[in-house]
């Protein structure tokens, strides 16, 4: 059975491409993927206690049989208009896309009579990393599966504070110093859910939804490293 297999971030560097077909033996799990990769790149056995994977959409653990013409997607730790892809809810959207964000008209989607707060977050772009000046980033993700890891986040905000709404877009692609990577809105009777709730989303966006950033300076460029959340499965280090 033949299985489409996707490479992310610093791991597409890796293996020199971004997608691969696998003939897989049948009966074949997740870890028949990773292993066969990482007997051919061992770097990706050294990373494997921060590399997670996905089957069609949905973090995967490597028992997870598979079947013919599964996608997977190996992904390194997420760094933390036309949309690519969007999902909007009664109580929520959430998208990727190429295009400039505006959380002015985002609130605006969501705001309600009812709210009292309306709680507006950017991510932006700033000019220096570590000591080195930065030039631009640029932006790449797993779309499907970020939409649905911010509308799983969303969901269970929207459970845990006494808000009414919430939104989330993340932008793909080169952005220039000063332009949002991401812009979350969260809407409420009163202010201080709202507040709570906004911070929670971004902190558990950086954990959790694969998008990945490599930053531009004057003298090279670098993926920007990160870290799961301790609920992604991933799988476990080489023995030492």
């Amino acid at each position: 059975m033949q299985v489409d297999v996707l490479f992310f971030g610093i791991l597409k560097d890796l293996v020199g491409r971004s997608h691969d077909r696998f003939e897989a033996p049948e009966g074949a799990r997740v870890e028949t993927v990773f292993e066969h990769y990482a007997s051919q790149f061992p770097r990706l056995r050294q990373m494997a206690s921060s590399i997670a994977l996905a089957r069609n959409h949905e973090f995967a653990t490597l028992d997870e049989r598979l079947a013919d013409g599964d996608e997977i997607a190996l992904m390194p730790p997420v760094s933390g208009g036309s949309g690519w892809l969007a999902s909007a809810e009664e109580a929520g959207f959430y998208a990727v896309t190429r295009e400039p964000l505006d959380a002015v008209r985002l609130a605006r989607r969501l705001q309600a009579g009812e709210d009292g707060a309306v709680i507006t977050f950017e991510g932006v772009v700033r000019n220096h990393s570590a000591g080195r000046t930065t030039l631009y980033l640029d932006y790449e993700c797993y779309p499907a599966l970020a939409v649905k890891a911010m509308q799983r986040i969303g969901a269970e905000l929207l459970e845990r504070f006494p808000v009414r709404a919430i939104g989330m877009i993340h932008r793909v692609g080169r952005l220039e110093i000063g332009e949002a990577s991401i812009a979350i809105v969260v809407c409420s009777a009163h202010r201080r859910p709202a507040y709570d709730a906004s911070l929670e989303a971004i902190n558990r966006v950086k954990k959790l939804v694969p998008v990945w950033k490599k930053e531009y300076f004057e003298d090279g460029e670098v993926w920007v490293e990160g870290e799961w959340d301790d609920s992604v499965p991933t799988p476990a280090p080489a023995a030492t």
